[in-house]
């Protein structure tokens, strides 16, 4: 059988529309809270509106006699049962942690930790019955600042004795990738440049488009899990590790997630409690999480102080860079949260020739919710130290921010070129990257309207940011992830399935929410095996379909899972070979696969994978024990190494300097992904980039007031940007593959995120340098840009 379809010429490269959308913009969707089960249950979750204090009682009799209330649990009832929720990475051996029950059982450490579960017939009853709960709290001191709980002034976790969880160095001389940066600052201060400066990445919230939710069938022989996660892997196995069901019993599916961006990338007490529910009911349970109780209790990213110090010669080549964060866990340690610092501390040097470099990262505990992964977790802060630095170095020398740059980094024919962190960069071309996006940027014209603007004494400012980066992708290899702590591994698992009638199925470990999967891995597999994109079914995000993965995050999937898609491919063929010599009467030798056909050389004769397939199927025509009668295979690949995308990013604003209004102009970001599968993919993962990096510096910010209390629970307060806050972006890309993967590519997804922030932080200082402004604080609000105006002007 052959496919119906003609294909065309070459899947890899082609802006193929996205198959998952016709589904997704029709509201055919299969959210998590759209599953409705036959007799299924609602829950509500009860939260402590205190940060810190002691639970002395609970009363639910009111709650257990409303309308329609089949239980209501409280920590007390769960204490043997809930078990604790689980960190993955240690990055230091004594690490400390609190113990991290789903539920409250005598104390809370945040505000909106659960203290009881309601279980009704309907959410509307569980809500209302919630709210009947009544908690007897003794508050406590919280401890909220991240530099004073550093210093043990208040206790987020008395028993612990202190808040420090953790305290971790890299150090270049130490390690003997580079020289030591004391005494290049040192040098640097008797007859060079010294830069120091303090920088706060602020408290993020997710935001993403589904709030979270969870739905358990417990009536099956297998327990049922359907969860808006990006692991559902993972969360098969922590259901099993934290309260002990086996594994073969667990089933868990992600159906259509509506975005994650690291929010998602989580084990989570609903997770746990909506599977107790379900378990001591016998009926299946639902939760759905409100938008207020996402901003508020799913897990927040960044919250770092950052003390940066750059040493450099008078000409502006840097000597040295040192780096000390604080970085704030919140009240627990979820999966990765203590790794997050460690994902960027490698790569504060961006892509730069230091020659020595430290940093120290303490990780402490705070009454707040605990932060995690967060899209470009750790990379975004330390480009944005880095990048800003780099401006202040073209200030003090009076050169061109571009200028400063391509003085340190490294050049195209140093390739592959080990880092002062003892990463190697395997390809790169950073020259090709910024010459492109000066030119569509009109970098040259727009400095000098900047000149005139000054000039001229206007109002409306005109500043131009430079953002360079790289970034570490396709995370990672198992044997670095184990060398770091990490108790999980890096690779990622694939099947292809060849059907009768010459269509594919292709079963991936990594679980999409928003990247394309079912588009790209189409591609990959029609071009691989010479059938028709149509012909191609992308299956994900069920553990009983999908049993092998470790899902999606850190910019993996295509680096790592889409070249396990092309491992197992590259099987199909393999297997396929000697079924088609047989069936040719050819010698496997003598056999040729292009284009989806088998050929034997020097004949017409040949055969199509199609064809091979329902032949295998049926099995007349096949000899020999050693024939296996399938063309299906499997692959599991562990990356070699990282990838590493680049690329330059240029913004301009303009900036009202009697009322701080910040507008941006324009915005260029040219980046190097490798090689690319699917532009119009790649488009749509670097705009959603930018709009978070963007996000970042002008709007987002989590703001709790003295008692912990978080002030931006909702949209209102919570400023996410819209299509009409953002410019029309100019994207372009510069493409030197990878040479860690047999295709070259590299990662998309989180590239935007990284390289914005500091170009638009950097575009704002820039405008405002000559009034005086050396640094504006994170989101750069209109307030905050008009103050910095005064101080700078009254300086």
């Amino acid at each position: 059988m052959t496919s119906t379809q003609e294909r065309p010429a070459a899947e890899i490269g082609a802006p193929r529309k996205r198959k998952e959308d016709a589904r997704l913009i029709t509201g055919r969707t299969r959210w998590t809270d759209n599953v409705v089960l036959p007799g299924m249950l609602h829950l509500a979750m009860v939260r402590s509106p205190f940060a810190h204090a002691r639970i002395l009682g609970i009363d639910t009799e009111a709650a257990e006699n409303a309308p329609g209330v089949m239980a209501v649990l409280i920590g007390t009832d769960l204490a043997d049962e809930q078990g604790a929720l689980p960190n993955a990475w240690a990055v230091v051996p004594e690490q400390k942690a609190p113990t991290h029950p789903s539920m409250a059982v005598d104390h809370v450490a945040f505000a909106g930790e659960i203290v009881a579960m309601v279980v009704a017939r309907t959410a509307a009853e569980a809500d209302d019955a919630a709210e009947l709960v009544d908690v007897d709290y003794e508050e406590l001191p919280p401890a909220l600042d991240l530099k004073a709980s550093a210093a043990d002034e208040v206790l987020a976790h008395p028993d612990l004795g202190t808040n420090v969880s953790a305290v971790w160095t890299f150090d270049s001389a130490e390690s003997g990738t580079g020289q030591d940066v004391d005494a290049a600052i040192a040098t640097a201060r008797e007859s060079g440049i010294v830069i120091e400066r303090e920088i706060r990445q602020q408290r993020l919230i997710p935001a993403f488009m589904e709030p979270r939710s969870i739905v358990v069938d417990p009536t099956a022989e297998q327990l049922t899990v359907w969860s808006a996660t990006q692991v559902p892997h993972f969360v098969r196995i922590f259901i099993a590790l934290v309260l002990g069901i086996p594994e073969h019993k667990i089933r868990v599916i992600a159906p259509d997630v509506g975005g994650g961006f690291g929010g998602k990338l989580q084990f989570t007490p609903e997770e746990v409690l909506t599977v107790i529910a379900a378990r001591r009911t016998g009926k299946p349970c639902k939760y759905s999480e409100s938008r207020s109780e996402s901003l508020m209790s799913a897990h927040h990213g960044r919250d770092q102080v950052q003390k940066v110090t750059l040493a450099a010669t008078k000409d502006g080549t840097v000597t040295g860079f040192k780096a000390e964060l604080l970085a704030d866990m919140g009240a627990y340690l979820g999966l990765v949260t203590s790794a997050i610092p460690l994902l960027g501390a490698l790569m504060y040097n961006g892509i730069y020739k230091f020659p020595a470099y430290r940093l120290t990262f303490t990780n402490v505990f705070t009454n707040k919710t605990w932060t995690d992964a967060y899209r470009g977790a750790g990379r975004p802060e330390a480009t944005f130290a880095i990048e800003r630095l780099m401006d202040e170095l073209a200030a003090e020398v009076g050169a061109d921010p571009l200028e400063i740059r391509e003085r340190n980094w490294i050049k195209h024919e140093e390739f592959p070129f080990d880092t002062v962190t003892g990463m190697r960069y395997d390809s790169g071309n950073y020259e090709a990257a910024t010459a492109k996006a000066k030119e569509l940027f009109g970098y040259d014209a727009l400095r000098a309207e900047q000149r005139r603007r000054r000039e001229s004494g206007d109002p409306v400012q005109l500043g131009i940011g430079v953002s360079t980066y790289t970034e570490m992708c396709g995370l990672a290899p198992s044997r670095w992830l184990g060398s770091m702590g990490y108790v999980g591994g890096g690779w990622e698992h694939a099947s292809v399935r060849m059907l009768p009638t010459g269509k594919v199925e292709v079963i991936t470990g990594t679980s999409p929410h928003g990247q394309g999967h079912e588009t790209a891995w189409s591609q990959l597999v029609a071009d691989r095996l010479g059938v028709a994109f149509e012909d191609v079914e992308v299956l994900h995000g069920d553990t009983q379909i999908a049993a092998r993965g470790l899902d999606t995050y850190g910019s993996r999937s295509l680096a790592v899972g889409g070249m396990a898609v092309l491992a197992a491919a590259d099987r199909v063929i393999e297997k396929a070979k000697p079924i088609a010599a047989q069936l040719l009467e050819a010698n496997v030798d003598d056999l040729d696969f292009t284009g989806g056909r088998f050929g034997v050389r020097g004949t017409e004769s040949g055969m199509s994978m199609g064809e091979l397939a329902f032949a295998v199927f049926q099995g007349h025509k096949l000899d020999g024990s050693d024939v296996e009668r399938s063309l299906d295979a499997d692959a599991t690949l562990d990356p070699d190494d990282f990838s590493f995308p680049h690329g330059t990013h240029l913004c301009a604003t303009e900036v009202d300097t009697e009322t701080g209004g910040v507008k941006i102009r324009s915005y260029v970001s040219v980046d190097d992904v490798g090689l690319v599968v699917n532009p119009l993919i790649v488009e749509g993962q670097v705009h959603g980039g930018l709009a978070q990096g963007i996000a970042q510096a002008l709007f987002e910010e989590a703001v709790h007031d003295e008692s912990g209390t978080l002030l931006t629970g909702s949209f209102v307060e919570y400023l996410v940007p819209s299509a009409a806050d953002l410019p029309a972006f100019v994207t372009a890309r510069t493409e030197t593959p990878a040479t860690t993967n047999q295709l070259g590519v590299k990662g998309v997804g989180e590239a935007g995120t990284i390289a914005s922030t500091p170009a638009v932080v950097n575009a704002i200082v820039d405008a405002v340098r000559h009034l005086g402004v050396t640094d504006i604080p994170m989101p750069c609000s209109p307030y905050r840009v008009w103050k910095a105006l005064q101080e700078g002007t009254r300086s």
